[in-house]
């Protein structure tokens, strides 16, 4: 715009001496008269810098706005940034808050284990009096065996008699005092060793934050069962193999002889074919009814997605309520929860349990059978299935699903949902960590999960043999 408004000048500048040029030289011209052709000239002269005018006006008018228009896109473009540093110094406020209380409580600590250094140096200087003083008692002790020995084999007199037993009652009372201090310093000792682990728990917090939350959220130091499975066999009719070809579940294709964990096509008894994952083990087959492993999948989808099914059987997974529920109306099934932590460790659960159909919104009832975790999920209680767009069981005026993501079986609001949200231990938010995928026993800490499976199975495998 500028090379625009320099051009129009350099433009104008030689109109005037030009117009005067001309002016002096009609004056001379014989064939018009001066007064006429000089006005006229004026004129021409004047229309040129007005129209040159004009053009310079409209420049100058496009070249205003198209500045305002760049100056408001800094202005919002600053305002994005002094609002984006903004919520970060309120972040890094808190961390620093975090840390600095942290160090405060570690400084504590450490001056509370000088302390206790110091009183057990002191208490182990009167431990070796203690022990000196026991020896030297001992050894009276035995002097006065000596003395005792003698005196049943001479009759002592009233005298000795009297300073045996003043001896004996001191040195009993001497043992109790003794014994009284030993304990006192056991006491001690418990409570350094205490002090001692707490201050180094700390200090791994200081150092490492993240992978002492990782360890706390393990199911390290949980006693481990061997991987058993056990029919129970009860008075219903099990699931038979049809003689037409159509498999009802994957354990009736294992005993036709596939043998390969994969994708196939079922047909439950009065219901229609569709597709399964099969997954061979204990040799058997079981059909897979809920898979996760790395979050691609997002869990928190509707009713309608829950009653009838969504994911990829190959990847991540829920097989569909309407689905699982055709399955179970066939006979007597478990249940096998399989969990694994961040640390690769894994644990299972198996319930005997019963579904219901769509007008009991999917109803469970479980029984445990067996496992090597602790239970998280009620027993001998019917759970109706909800999701945030169908929730039949409000508390409190809490709304379980909403809260914590995901359709799940849900009592009480507890923490365990299997279809909560993926997150992973370094997650900084405390509101994302406690609604993701958590194994939560009533009584014990968070299990974090990092993959979860869920089979059924029928309890009869008599009707294969």
């Amino acid at each position: 715009e500028s090379m625009k408004i320099i051009l129009v000048f350099l433009f104008l500048a030689p109109l005037a001496p030009s117009a005067k040029a001309e002016k002096d030289y009609s004056f001379f011209d014989a064939a018009a008269p001066p007064e006429t052709k000089s006005r006229f000239a004026m004129l021409d002269d004047v229309r040129i810098l007005a129209n040159g005018l004009l053009q310079l006006g409209h420049g100058l008018k496009d070249f205003v706005h198209k500045t305002k228009g760049q100056m408001n896109d800094i202005f919002q473009k600053l305002y994005i940034f002094d609002r984006s540093f903004y919520e970060l110094s309120l972040q890094t406020s808190e961390i620093k808050e975090e840390e600095e209380q942290l160090r405060q409580t570690t400084a504590r600590l450490q001056i509370n284990n000088e302390e206790i250094k110091n009183l057990s140096q002191e208490m182990n200087s009167k431990i070796e009096d203690l022990i000196q003083n026991k020896i030297q008692l001992q050894e009276k002790v035995w002097g006065l065996e000596d003395k005792v020995t003698k005196l049943a084999i001479i009759q002592p007199s009233i005298q000795e008699t009297e300073e045996i037993s003043s001896l004996k009652a001191f040195v009993e009372q001497q043992d109790n005092h003794i014994k009284q201090l030993l304990k006192i310093v056991e006491d001690q000792h418990v409570q350094l060793d205490r002090q001692h682990n707490q201050i180094m728990e700390l200090e791994d917090k200081l150092n490492h934050i993240e992978l002492q939350e990782l360890a706390e959220n393990s199911f390290t130091g949980e006693p481990t069962e061997p991987e058993a499975i056990s029919f129970p066999v009860r008075n219903a009719t099990a699931v038979v193999y049809r003689s037409d070809g159509a498999a009802p579940d994957c354990t009736a294709l294992y005993h036709s002889g596939t043998r390969s964990s994969g994708v196939y096509t079922i047909q439950p008894n009065g219901s229609e074919a569709f597709d399964v994952y099969c997954e061979m083990k204990f040799g058997s087959s079981w059909t897979v009814i809920q898979k996760r492993v790395d979050g691609s999948l997002d869990f928190n989808q509707t009713w309608d997605a829950y009653t009838n099914g969504f994911g990829d059987l190959n990847e991540e997974f829920w097989l569909g309520l309407n689905k699982t529920y055709s399955i179970t109306k066939q006979g007597d099934y478990i249940l096998r929860i399989e969990l694994q932590d961040w640390k690769d460790n894994q644990r299972h659960v198996e319930y005997a349990f019963s579904l219901g159909g769509p007008g009991t919104d999917y109803t469970l009832q479980l029984s445990r059978i067996s496992g090597s975790i602790p239970n998280a999920l009620p027993e001998q209680t019917e759970l109706r299935f909800s999701t945030a767009d169908h929730d039949m069981d409000i508390i409190n005026d809490f709304n379980c699903p909403e809260n914590y993501l995901g359709g799940w079986w849900h009592s009480e609001c507890e923490e365990t949902n299997l279809n909560g949200k993926y997150v992973t231990p370094r997650s900084r938010g405390r509101l994302d960590r406690r609604k993701g995928l958590y194994w939560k026993p009533k009584k014990g800490r968070y299990y974090l999960l990092k993959s979860t499976k869920i089979m059924i199975h029928p309890t009869d495998l008599k009707s294969f043999d």
